[in-house]
């Protein structure tokens, strides 16, 4: 198997590039080929914008689709995007590694799905969803989180880690993703928030580093998140069958 982690934090020596290592170094040892994209190190641009498109689709305007779907068209897709997506083409499993910013991930990752994701080349519209390029393959999240776990979840202080997690689950899943529940590794800010002693703290982040390498090693095990497909909708995009009516229950409560 091809494994692909997109590391996404600026600094390699943080918690988040020794989640990165711990993910390389399981994949490896089980005969995976492994490859990182280290998206600060690497100098990725996660903006969009006209300065990317050296053959303009219409030079007076700046449409990002547009020049998106007239760059791959025309092949004149920008070096650090066209080198992105040959890793993605090259992967059978993806890693997304990275910390959970004001309740969402990096605006480096998010510019990296905005720029990487090109429209008319990795997605159309009926190329989505359950019939999206990437079928087949399979994607993981590996969250870091400041505060505790039992912060988390639904009313709780620190928000439903799911709701933020859910715009880029589902972004993967519309390129065709088989998405698996995520890894999280809550309270990794410092010993001074989530605990009473810099053991304690210590003891804690090398407890995430094994669960992950446990996850690692049993991802065959994993049931993928459910998405509804194109079946579940109606021509206008509407759910249509019991998922209408489990949608119609929902809004009654």
């Amino acid at each position: 198997m091809n494994a692909l982690i997109v590391f996404a934090h600026p600094e390699s020596r943080s918690f988040n590039g020794a989640l990165r290592t711990v993910a390389a170094d399981a994949l490896s040892r089980l005969g995976h080929h492994v490859e990182i994209s280290d998206l600060y190190a690497e100098g990725f641009d996660p903006l969009e914008g006209p300065a990317h498109y050296e053959c303009r689709n219409d030079a007076t305007v700046f449409s990002p689709l547009g020049e998106q779907r007239h760059a791959f068209r025309n092949d004149t897709i920008a070096p650090d995007v066209r080198r992105e997506i040959a890793r993605l083409e090259r992967a059978d499993l993806v890693i997304l590694q990275f910390p959970l910013w004001w309740h969402a991930q990096p605006a480096m990752l998010k510019g990296w799905f905005d720029r990487v994701f090109l429209s008319g080349g990795l997605y159309t519209s009926t190329m989505r969803y359950d019939r999206g390029y990437f079928q087949g393959r399979r994607a993981l999240l590996s969250v870091t989180s400041g505060a505790p776990e039992t912060a988390f979840g639904r009313g709780s202080r620190g928000g439903d880690v799911d709701t933020m997690l859910w715009p880029i689950h589902y972004s993967l899943h519309y390129v065709g993703f088989t998405v698996l529940p995520p890894f999280l590794a809550h309270g990794v800010q410092g010993h001074g928030y989530a605990y009473s002693s810099a053991n304690e703290f210590a003891e804690r982040l090398e407890a995430h580093k094994r669960r992950l390498e446990s996850r690692i090693e049993n991802l065959a095990s994993d049931v993928p998140l459910r998405f509804p497909g194109w079946k579940d909708w109606d021509d206008d995009g509407a759910p249509r069958g019991r998922l209408a009516a489990r949608g119609r229950s929902l809004e009654v409560t």
